[in-house]
């Protein structure tokens, strides 16, 4: 075994096969365990914040398993905000399984938004799943560009990439505003300018006997898709070498810089449909709601799931809850909008403290003393 193989293979194995097997299930609850734990002391940190601030915890708690969970009409607008959010923790989880902290997916879901609409504005007269398609690979196509700029910098000028992609967020954003204001903007659109309205050909429908959009599902599938890539396939095996130690990378010859822009251009490709979909399947029309938080939503989604793709779908999932729930909130405890933002900051503070936390407790690390 190379050098490099040795490197991310672990650590080496323990004296004895249930030792060994031992350390590898260890190692999966500490994996599950930690970020589970974080969650619940971030919650309970919450839980202070409303008693300084005069309100129930839970009430508030119940208002949001109610608005999130309690109903299938809350199931259905739980999972409606799902999508997106999965699809914006792919952009942040990929680059991250090659040591890149990439934060700036929101930026790739506006522009990927204004690029679909852009497109179903100037080529009205395709086919109705022509223009989908279309739609599709120009949101996808602009996120992967904007992302794919991120790791191309990091490569060749060594630019820190979480700040670069911060930073192209906003000019996204900037550039987004500037577009459906301006030359892209709908006469007709007064009062919240955008594009004009996708024709119903090139709407996005609901999956059959669900009121979500198909979003939901590509999201789903991205997710699988992107962890057997990562998880079973060479180029996965590559790219998680690199995560581990750049420098054993590159001395077996390893194309790091085609593997860091490659992912990251995958991960903005993704963030860029998510912003596809909301024009296609939610608003019809490319405006400013497409900077509603997702890309930065993702982020924490990403980090709670210890960049896994598979657990990033339940915990999608749950931050999708909160997020359906701000609404209520804010109606039946006179708590402002923002108070769900409040919530994930202390989570996510939470989620950064139990990451110093890895590899320090005996329990997962079963007769560590005993290593040859």
């Amino acid at each position: 075994m190379t050098d490099a193989a040795k490197t991310m293979a672990g650590p080496a194995p323990i004296k004895g096969s249930n030792s060994s097997v031992m350390e590898v299930w260890g190692h999966k609850a500490e994996a599950f365990l930690l970020p589970f734990g974080a969650l619940l002391a971030g919650l309970a940190a919450f839980s202070v914040f409303l008693l300084f601030v005069g309100k129930s915890p839970v009430e508030f708690y119940s208002l949001v398993y109610k608005a999130g969970f309690g109903t299938a009409f809350s199931w259905n607008n739980t999972l409606s905000r799902t999508a997106p959010l999965l699809l914006a923790a792919l952009c942040v989880a990929i680059p991250a399984r090659l040591g890149l902290v990439v934060i700036g997916g929101e930026g790739a879901i506006v522009l990927g938004g204004v690029a679909a609409g852009a497109f179903g504005m100037f080529l009205p007269g395709l086919p109705g799943f022509m223009g989908i398609v279309g739609m599709f690979l120009c949101g996808a196509l602009t996120g992967a560009l904007w992302i794919g700029a991120v790791g191309a910098m990091r490569f060749k000028r060594g630019v820190n990439e979480t700040i670069s992609s911060l930073l192209m967020a906003y000019i996204a954003i900037a550039l987004m505003n500037h577009l459906v204001e301006g030359p892209f903007r709908d006469p007709a659109s007064l009062n919240k300018p955008s594009t004009a309205p996708l024709g119903e050909t090139y709407r996005i429908g609901n999956i059959p006997g669900l009121d979500v959009h198909w979003g939901l599902a590509i999201g789903i599938i991205a997710c699988i898709a992107m962890w057997v890539l990562i998880e079973r396939t060479t180029w996965g095996f590559a790219a998680r070498i690199v995560g581990g130690n750049i420098r054993a990378a590159q001395v077996q010859g390893l194309p790091v810089g085609l593997l860091m822009v490659g992912f990251c251009a995958s991960a903005g490709a993704f963030a860029g449909i998510a912003g596809m979909m909301e024009v296609a399947a939610v608003h019809g029309t490319a405006n400013g709601s497409l900077a509603s938080g997702y890309g930065y939503a993702g982020i924490l989604i990403a980090f709670l799931a210890r960049h896994n793709m598979i657990a990033i779908i339940p915990v999608g999932i749950l931050l999708a809850g909160f997020e359906a729930s701000s609404g209520l909130i804010q109606r039946r405890m006179d708590l402002p909008d923002a108070t769900i933002l409040v919530l994930q900051g202390f989570v996510f503070v939470a989620i950064l403290l139990s990451e110093t936390l890895t590899g320090r407790f005996k329990l997962f690390q079963p007769h560590i003393g005993d290593r040859s």
